[in-house]
């Protein structure tokens, strides 16, 4: 059993959203068919961090940014692939979270024809490779992760403690030494450079 997450019990601060967020589930109900998996990896881009899409401020394209935290925004990169990001701040103000990794737990099979038949470690690790794997599309900018019907976030019953641990983020130009890229500790499906096991 998948509990959805409520607004109320996502923190309001977009470092502590995203160690939050480890452990949790991403859910994707489409068309009768539902794929679904652990977060083992994310990255927090705060208020006032010059490698977050809100730095300059509100635009068409990042506005999904300044909704209530848990609300999904998308964007397009390298003309090929899908990010998926959670709003991590209070209505308003531009912050969020990227969702880097899962786990594959549900739809597996349906996640591999999305991806050409990936090994199952692969199929979700990296931002891109889980947007395709769990069909997160443009369309999906601006969502309600916490109410809507087809995409959401979820806590296991049988959630496992997990071990988070922080190392810096992945792909930037600006503030890569800030340790805001959290992820599970030991998890194979984690993406970017090997990481300590313990």
């Amino acid at each position: 059993m998948i509990k959805r997450l409520r607004r109320r019990d996502l923190p309001i601060d977009t470092v502590k959203l995203a160690r939050f967020l480890i452990g949790k589930m991403l859910v994707h109900d489409l068309r009768g068919h539902r794929t679904s998996g652990r977060i083992v990896e994310t990255e927090a881009y705060p208020v006032g961090d010059a490698a977050g899409h809100a730095f300059r401020g509100e635009t068409k394209r990042n506005a999904s940014l300044y909704l209530a935290r848990g609300h999904a925004y998308v964007y397009f990169i390298y003309g090929m692939y899908c990010c998926l990001n959670v709003s991590s701040e209070r209505a308003g103000v531009g912050a969020g979270v990227l969702i880097r990794a899962l786990e594959p737990t549900e739809g597996i099979d349906l996640m591999k024809e999305r991806r050409g038949s990936s090994p199952v470690r692969d199929l979700a690790r990296g931002p891109g490779r889980l947007a395709l794997a769990m069909a997160i599309t443009l369309r999906d900018d601006g969502v309600d992760l916490c109410a809507d019907p087809s995409l959401w976030l979820g806590v296991s019953d049988s959630e496992n403690r997990t071990v988070v641990a922080a190392t810096t983020r992945i792909g930037l130009s600006r503030e890569q030494n800030r340790p805001w890229r959290f992820y599970e500790r030991g998890s194979r499906f984690v993406s970017g450079p090997a990481l300590p096991k313990r």
